[in-house]
């Protein structure tokens, strides 16, 4: 059996299409390289089958890189540690005694970045019901300060 265009624009949309049920968001890419595959055995009917896996595979892992190299970096960017600007300065109400070298939780008012609650640390001692203000992001740890 012959391997035409039309094969792999079918495999391009069923992939594509499968990726409605699996919510990873990574078979998308092979369905387009599938698509772009089938484009180009239509334009060139004579390639080789190798040739076209090669293409299929080559065009799938371009758009793989793509996706996580241009894409995904600049569509999520509410990552803790790579927003800092969007919580540092906000102020919360300490829920939980804090230390010099001890964590401690703070609650803001509205949910910053999916949650309202934070552990956090302080260089000085907040007990319960001190108003803190953000000052740095490290990780998913805020560093607050005695407002």
């Amino acid at each position: 059996m012959e391997i035409v265009w039309w094969h792999w624009v079918v495999l391009g949309l069923a992939l594509v299409v499968a990726e409605l049920a699996i919510p990873a968001f990574f078979v998308i890419w092979f369905g387009l390289g599938a698509i772009i595959t089938g484009a180009c055995v239509a334009v060139f009917p004579t390639m080789s089958l190798a040739s076209q896996v090669f293409l299929w595979t080559v065009a799938s892992l371009v758009f793989v890189w793509l996706w996580f190299k241009v894409f995904k970096t600049s569509v999520f960017k509410t990552k803790v540690g790579m927003s800092t600007g969007q919580l540092v300065g906000e102020i919360g109400m300490v829920t939980e005694r804090t230390q010099p070298f001890q964590m401690g939780r703070i609650k803001f008012q509205k949910p910053i970045m999916g949650s309202d609650t934070w552990e956090c640390r302080s260089d000085e001692e907040l007990n319960v019901g001190d108003r803190a203000k953000v000052l740095a992001v490290e990780g998913h740890i805020v560093r607050v300060a005695r407002l």
